[in-house]
């Protein structure tokens, strides 16, 4: 690995032995204050947006699958400005985060949290006969007040207060339920699944990633690329060759890039002036919160991924502070779902070893240029599911794993650790399923409104909706349940794995804010000089 670059503000306290310096991943290729030669990071950017390509164009496809379904009649020149806006909110929003915010190499976008509040809102309107732009004015409204309270909750340091209350045996479950939650998602379950196609991806990303870096830094450090850009190739031959026809699982249809617009117009408000409906606000709410919790997940595997200390309670205020300001920059464009950390990104940095803010910049701004350019948002929307599943399996068996690798720090010997744990996995893989059986909100709260004792309060539309978002989350069940439990089951600290723990995590002062290096003149104060 080649480092050009001054030492860094961690580098400096370290050197005057502030700090522990953290572990070193041995896979990592470039840190996170390298900065490759400016074409290699464009390629290596454009690789980061591969990975969230499917999550980024997933999202607003259920979005409009919800709004048509319930008679919003939403044109498909519409649908297409939804897409684009997503990817300029994401392009935007990460070029924040990794800037002013928390400052670590992760890119922000949609989250599936909000999926479920969004669609629950989407349905009672539809009921009501309303069209699409009310439908998207009333998510507005209801994302710009819920990231109005994250914003509070980020910077009065909520977030941050909490981290004396979490050790490995919480962080552990936490972040592999962030990879294990999701696999089901359609791309890779799917009963038309094409597995020839999927197959030949998956062996090509291990194959690049873990064969062949050895024999080339190229393999070493575009396994993702080559792997998804050699499937599609083959894809693309097969289509053309006519042995994928339309409504294969493989099929790369070139027409809809043909027929894209080359600029298509996104603005703030271009749905109108937003809505607020008290009980949409706290039901999306509820989604904020399991989205503030996947990204203290988020935080906690990119910074081990990246070979870096674990985050301080600022780094960590920062980043929730940030990704609210995110959500509320979402609802101004009117994406109708927020932002928040994207563990496909996480994952890519285990896969590829690149751990470079600069490089996650640079796939903002090709994010940001692709939410405009029609055609180029189109051409990479043509990436078949079974591609963007093997994708998936890769990247989510990563963050599987780096979560379960904080147990190192844990005295597994002792069986409330063990039991905290595996109650908390399974707990946040069983609770979810149930709700998805249940259906829909409303089936839900019919439900609730049946417990004893407790059934008019847990069936009144705010409560149930809340419930309902929070037990569909995995990482936040599993997060919950494992916090709960390791904080009244008696443990030492050096048994919970805080002591260890400790001595590899920044110090306060270690993360010194954008602000604060704008407004110091103390020479003396350590400063990021990568910028």
């Amino acid at each position: 690995m080649t480092d050009n670059n001054p030492p860094t503000d961690d580098g400096i306290a370290a050197a005057e032995g502030n700090v522990t310096p953290p572990e070193e991943s041995d896979f990592v290729e470039y840190s996170i204050e390298d900065k490759p030669p400016l074409l290699q990071s464009i390629v290596l950017g454009f690789q980061h947006y591969l990975t969230m390509i499917g999550s980024t164009i997933a999202i607003p496809l259920v979005l409009i699958g919800a709004i048509q379904a319930a008679g919003g009649g939403m044109p498909e020149a519409d649908q297409a400005q939804l897409i684009g806006t997503f990817f300029v909110v994401s392009g935007i929003a990460t070029l924040a985060q990794t800037t002013i915010g928390n400052r670590y190499p992760i890119v922000q976008g949609g989250t599936f949290s909000m999926i479920a509040p969004a669609t629950a809102i989407i349905a009672a309107l539809g009921a009501q006969g309303v069209g699409y732009e009310l439908m998207l004015r009333e998510l507005q409204g209801a994302i710009i007040v819920a990231a109005l309270a994250e914003v509070v909750i980020g910077y009065l340091g909520v977030m941050g207060t909490l981290k004396r209350f979490l050790s490995p045996v919480v962080i552990a479950p936490t972040i592999a339920l962030i990879g294990l939650a999701l696999f089901n998602t359609g791309q890779i379950t799917s009963a038309g699944q094409d597995w020839w196609l999927f197959g030949l991806t998956l062996v090509l990303i291990i194959a690049f990633s873990q064969y062949l870096d050895k024999y080339h830094s190229v393999f070493r450090l575009y396994p993702i690329l080559l792997g998804v850009g050699s499937a599609w190739l083959i894809a693309a031959l097969l289509s053309v060759a006519g042995v994928y026809g339309s409504g294969a699982a493989g099929f790369i249809d070139f027409g809809t890039v043909t027929s894209a617009s080359a600029i298509q117009p996104i603005t703030p408000f271009q749905w109108g002036v937003p809505t607020f409906t008290t009980s949409f606000i706290i039901g999306m709410f509820a989604g904020v919160v399991a989205s503030m919790l996947e990204s203290y997940g988020d935080y906690f595997a990119v910074a081990r991924l990246s070979g870096m200390a674990a985050p301080s309670k600022k780094r960590i205020n920062h980043g929730i502070g940030m990704e609210g300001l995110g959500n509320l920059f979402a609802g101004i464009m009117g994406t109708g779902n927020g932002s928040t950390s994207y563990s496909e990104n996480v994952g890519a940095i285990g896969i590829t070893g690149v751990a470079s803010r600069y490089v996650v910049q640079i796939g903002a701004i090709v994010m940001l240029i692709v939410g405009f350019v029609g055609y180029f948002g189109q051409l990479v929307a043509t990436i078949p599911n079974p591609i963007v599943g093997a994708l998936f399996l890769a990247m989510f068996g990563q963050i599987t794993a780096v979560g379960l690798s904080n147990l190192k720090y844990v005295d597994l010997d002792k069986n409330r650790n063990v039991f905290i744990v595996g109650i908390a996995l399974f707990s946040g893989l069983a609770i979810p399923n149930y709700i998805a059986n249940v259906g829909a909100v409303s089936d839900f709260q019919a439900g609730l409104e049946g417990v004893a004792v407790l059934g008019p309060v847990l069936g009144t539309e705010l409560v149930a909706q809340t419930l309902f978002v929070i037990l569909g989350t995995g990482m936040a069940i599993g997060g919950i349940i494992a916090f709960v439990l390791d904080n009244t089951i008696e443990g030492t600290t050096e048994e919970r794995g805080i002591d260890a723990w400790d001595e590899l995590s920044e110090d306060e002062d270690d993360f010194v804010t954008f602000f604060e290096r704008l407004g110091s003149d103390d020479r003396s104060k350590p400063v990021d000089r990568a910028d």
